[in-house]
């Protein structure tokens, strides 16, 4: 008997053997297709160590930060091959999307000054893959409210694709501290610290926060703002780094990208690597194991009310995750999400998958929680009007309000990437302010044609890239805040380059 145990676990082990090597096999013949890796796909510039992070100061870190950006200019932009040099490649300097053009060029970290005195200072950080541009507008809401406003760009990103390579989230998460002790150094001991987080920027708040919880040294912020935040990504991000493994051969470099995409987009990169992917997992698998040990150790009362914003279908992170490890775990301290149901207009109910139709109810559990959650949704099925469904932390009874923004009959949902945006938005917007003109107008594109035909990949163009319903979210964070003053525009405070 034991010996057919032994007989049956080798077998077991060499088939799981040859299928590995099959698949390895297969995604290093897979990385051979289509063009060779472009300069930034290959350049990496050099970016601080979490180290040198915890040894430096704001202005080390700009310092820092200009030099790669002086990199990225040298041996990417400058060296460009005449093929290379389009409209459409936003490394090309004579390109309309190249951020050198821009009055300001938002892939860099940047400090927006209120006015008068400071009353807080709120810090800012983006997602994975993308620039401190996608909270620019809530950065000025802050300002407006007299904040100083921190955007931070977090290494890795706002440069080359190449960048997410070799970045790994200890040096994310020892950026965001640079950045909080930053804004304690502005307003002083007493005043309040936000921070907003938006997909990874959300997780990195998350982890910050929960450190912070647990070593008073570090500066606690009074609140967190989550827009689609990263707690938990699926299950294909645990494995991520096999898919990589053939570009340990110089000659499948190619298998350590996930996409390789052109670069159109001014403000986020569009090609994506494997370590992005294989960092994102590894960082919400520490959240996950911290947050459920704190919780049974009962260590969560430090943490300020947190209120979260998310779409119930979600295909870059697990929406699940944000109720099941996050908001499961918060304490009675006021902290609320905010939950942006599927379209259940007529158009799109005979199309929607049935697990989208159900999303929302699997997502809030059943009876009284520690915190208050909100569902906008369809007034009635068919209906584009829509409302809010408010629970009470601690109630079980619902309470509707009307809202005043129609759900539109084009959209049958909102997306990951959709809620920090205004349909106004220049670059992502449905309906694009025209006062700036970053080269595209992404927002707007709804191609009809054949595959293959567009640079656009179309996955991307068919989802949503802004929030029509941005203006409640903007009311909500502003709701946070002190009353405005009348206040005249302020500058950009740093950098200017």
């Amino acid at each position: 008997m034991v010996r057919m145990l032994i007989g049956i676990g080798k077998w077991t082990a060499i088939i799981v053997l040859v299928f590995l090597v099959s698949l390895l096999a297969i995604r290093a013949w897979d990385s051979q297709q289509g063009d060779p890796l472009a300069p930034w796909q290959t350049f990496v510039p050099d970016e601080l160590s979490p180290t040198q992070l915890d040894g430096t100061d704001w202005a080390g870190y700009l310092a820092a930060e200009q030099r790669a950006f002086a990199e990225v200019k040298a041996e990417v932009t400058d060296k460009l091959e005449p093929a290379q040099r389009v409209v459409v490649n936003r490394y090309f300097d004579g390109a309309p999307m190249y951020p050198g053009h821009f009055a300001q060029d938002w892939n860099r970290s940047y400090v927006l000054e209120p006015a008068g005195p400071p009353v807080g200072a709120v810090v800012l950080i983006h997602g994975l893959s993308d620039s401190p541009y996608s909270l620019h507008d809530i950065a000025q809401l802050y300002r407006a409210h007299g904040f100083v406003a921190i955007g931070l760009r977090v290494p890795g990103h706002g440069t080359v694709p190449a960048g997410l390579t070799t970045a790994d989230w200890p040096q994310w998460l020892a950026a965001t501290r640079l950045a909080m002790r930053e804004a304690r150094r502005r307003v002083g001991p007493n005043l309040p610290i936000h921070i907003v987080g938006y997909s990874n920027g959300g997780a990195l708040a998350v982890k910050y926060t929960l450190d912070a919880c647990e070593h008073s040294e570090l500066p606690m912020p009074t609140r967190l703002v989550l827009l689609s935040p990263m707690i938990g990504v699926t299950s294909f991000a645990r494995f991520a780094g096999l898919a990589g493994l053939p570009a340990l051969l110089p000659r499948f470099a190619k298998a350590a990208w996930l996409d390789l995409l052109p670069e159109y987009n001014p403000f986020k990169y569009n090609s994506f690597p494997v370590n992005a992917a294989r960092q994102s997992y590894l960082l919400t698998d520490a959240i996950r194991s911290q947050m459920l040990r704190m919780a049974r150790d009962r260590q969560l009362g430090r943490l300020p009310p947190i209120l979260s914003f998310q779409s119930v279908v979600d295909d870059t992170v697990s929406a699940s995750a944000v109720m099941h490890t996050l908001y499961a775990n918060v304490p009675a301290n006021g902290s609320e999400v905010v939950l942006f149901d599927v379209n259940r207009n007529q158009r799109f109910d005979t199309l929607l998958k049935p697990s989208a139709l159900t999303a929302v109810n699997r997502m809030l559990p059943p009876g009284p929680q520690a915190y208050r959650s909100t569902v906008i949704a369809n007034a009635a099925v068919n209906d584009d009007h829509t409302v809010t469904r408010t629970t009470e932390a601690g109630q079980k009874t619902t309470t509707t309000a009307p809202l005043s923004i129609l759900y539109p009959d084009t959209i049958f949902s909102l997306s990951h990437i959709a809620l920090p945006f205004p349909p106004t938005d220049p670059l992502y917007g449905t309906a694009p302010d025209m006062s700036e003109n970053f080269g595209i107008r992404l927002g707007t594109q709804a191609p009809r044609g054949e595959r293959g035909t567009l640079i656009l990949n179309f996955d991307a163009a068919l989802r949503i890239s802004s929030n029509p319903f941005y203006p409640y979210v903007r009311d909500r964070i502003e709701a946070l805040l002190p009353a405005a003053a009348a206040q005249p525009t302020a500058k950009l405070a740093e950098p200017v380059h």
